[in-house]
């Protein structure tokens, strides 16, 4: 019978030179592009300096003037006026705009072709955590075409202790255009674990970790997604009585919103 050590070994250099695959690969990542003309019908439509109502607005466009949609990016397009103005518009103000025949734009809703090109996700999730239940927060950047970055925390509550973790993570992935996307992980952060017990002389104690993981995530409807994934951790420990490392399983699902 084969190790579940070696097998686990194994799996970290795999992962490890996937996502080092893809690092090297410079793949972009790009919005869905766009070259369409349209009319203002409603009295204005206001132009921001990017995808999103937290940027300022620069510029107004009035009722009669075309614009050209240029990319989209969820529910936000870059527009160009004819000065040659780029900003970015929210596709609320967009929804009464006529095309060129005088006809009124229609704009697809979002779907899986959405997800395939998200920018930002949070979720949570629980599942179990070295035999211990646990719940996880998240949020990630898509910063490529296949790839990600995550900040992530997790509380685990176990009968004789709890912990606390906060990790960072890369995640690489080779199928986006999947509606069941696979991916892969490797990650490292730290750990704070607190004795629940008085049976016995413990100290709350603090370690760093690495860890690799595999997972999937399935597009469910509009913005939602559902996540399942298994992470092997490394516990880099100098405090136990045998002044060796302790690996920790994790198993765990849930949902996720992106944006």
């Amino acid at each position: 019978m084969v190790e579940t050590g070696f097998i686990f070994r194994n799996m970290r250099i795999a992962v490890l030179l996937l996502i080092s695959q893809y690092l090297l690969s410079g793949l972009a990542y790009g919005a869905e592009q766009y070259r369409v003309v349209v009319k203002i019908a409603d009295p204005f439509i206001e132009l921001r300096t990017g995808a999103g109502r937290g940027y300022p607005v620069f510029l107004v466009v009035e009722r009669g003037e075309t614009i050209t949609l240029l990319k989209r990016k969820t529910d936000w397009f870059k527009v160009r006026t004819k000065e040659n103005q780029e900003g970015w518009v929210d596709l609320k103000q967009l929804q009464q705009t006529l095309s060129p025949t005088g006809e009124k734009t229609q704009f697809a809703g979002i779907a899986l072709s959405d997800f395939q090109r998200y920018r930002w996700q949070i979720g949570v999730s629980g599942g179990d955590y070295g035999g211990a239940r646990e719940i996880s927060l998240y949020a990630g950047h898509r910063f490529a075409a296949h790839l990600s970055a995550e900040l992530g925390i997790t509380q685990a509550l176990g009968s004789y202790s709890s912990s606390l973790a906060a990790k960072a993570s890369l995640l690489a992935h080779p199928f986006t255009q999947w509606r069941v996307s696979p991916f892969f992980a490797i990650g490292t952060g730290v750990v704070s674990t607190h004795p629940r017990t008085t049976l016995v002389q413990t100290q709350d104690r603090t370690d760093q970790f690495a860890s690799v993981g595999i997972g999937v995530q399935t597009y469910i409807a509009r913005r939602f997604v559902f996540r399942l994934e298994y992470n092997d951790h490394i516990v880099f420990s100098a405090t136990n009585a045998h002044d060796t490392n302790e690996e920790i399983y994790e198993w765990k699902a849930g949902f996720a919103i992106f944006l």
